[in-house]
């Protein structure tokens, strides 16, 4: 006679229906996040809201958002500089740094941190409004006043971080790349013209195209992310915080694969064209 078959103890059955509950929950998210994503893109591409909401949405993301970039980039520029001075010393080539700061800041670093940076300062900022409006009954009252709340809401939000997040992540370039020659001919004693020479014939236009290529895609995503987790705010000031962080994590994380996904892309595409990198021309 066969052994008869066991049975899962209570404990397995709880950790099995866990584990499916999490991933049912994970499945739901993402499809409300896509359709929410349709019903955004469909507003954008049929009506802009009106000058006065998208200027309140470009001054609050873009220019108040200029002086913590342009900290930021100053003091990446100056943090390369400081690292890589020393390993450049030992070969005789410290005035090779001029180029290779400007290439990392300007392919990964620039938009990356500062798409970091805004996330946290921009992203969690849109996500605590929204959250707020939310527990506050104030979207359902733009509904109810037959304001469609993501057209009002969500599109002027989304248009800034489009147009504007490039626009910093270049203003946090230029900034880095000043503080790395600062940093370098002032208090590394490394000759200017050098510096400035190899900064320029390291970096070419492609090298600018990628990395304000990435940013307009990282732009893309804080607004849509933080915009659904104020969305989908849960009631009282603990759903607003867990928005509000929530829309930092994912931000960041999303941030992270997109580049890894984009540099691959950019990468192959470099191949394929048949350009050149900017540190092949620069002689290294």
């Amino acid at each position: 006679m066969s052994d008869p078959v066991q049975l899962p103890n209570s404990k397995t059955k709880n950790l099995i229906f866990r584990i499916g509950e999490f991933g049912a929950e994970r499945l739901v998210g993402l499809g409300q996040f896509a359709e929410f994503c349709f019903q955004t893109l469909t507003w954008l591409g049929w009506k802009l809201p009106r000058r006065e909401i998208l200027s309140q949405s470009f001054y609050t993301i873009g220019v108040l958002s200029l002086p913590i970039i342009m900290l930021t980039g100053l003091f990446i520029g100056m943090v390369l500089a400081v690292q890589t001075f020393t390993q450049f010393k030992q070969i005789g080539m410290e005035s090779a740094l001029g180029g290779v700061i400007s290439l990392s800041l300007i392919r990964e670093l620039g938009p990356v941190l500062a798409a970091t940076m805004l996330a946290g300062r921009v992203g969690s900022s849109i996500a605590a409004e929204l959250g707020t409006m939310r527990v506050t009954e104030q979207i359902d009252a733009l509904s109810t006043m037959g304001t469609n709340p993501i057209h009002h809401l969500v599109v002027p939000r989304l248009l800034a971080c489009l147009f504007l997040i490039p626009a910093l992540t270049i203003i946090a370039d230029i900034t880095g790349i000043v503080g790395g020659a600062f940093y370098c001919i002032e208090v590394l004693d490394i000759h200017g013209h050098y510096y400035w020479e190899n900064a320029q014939s390291f970096v070419g236009p492609f090298d600018i195209l990628a990395g304000t290529f990435k940013s307009v895609f990282f732009g893309i995503s804080i607004a849509l992310i933080s915009c659904y987790q104020g969305f989908h705010c849960n009631s009282g000031a603990e759903g607003v915080g867990k928005a509000a962080t929530l829309s930092f994590v994912c931000s960041f994380v999303v941030i992270l694969f997109l580049d890894l996904l984009l540099g691959i892309a950019i990468d192959r595409l470099t191949l394929m064209l048949g350009i050149t990198s900017g540190i092949i021309k620069g002689g290294i």
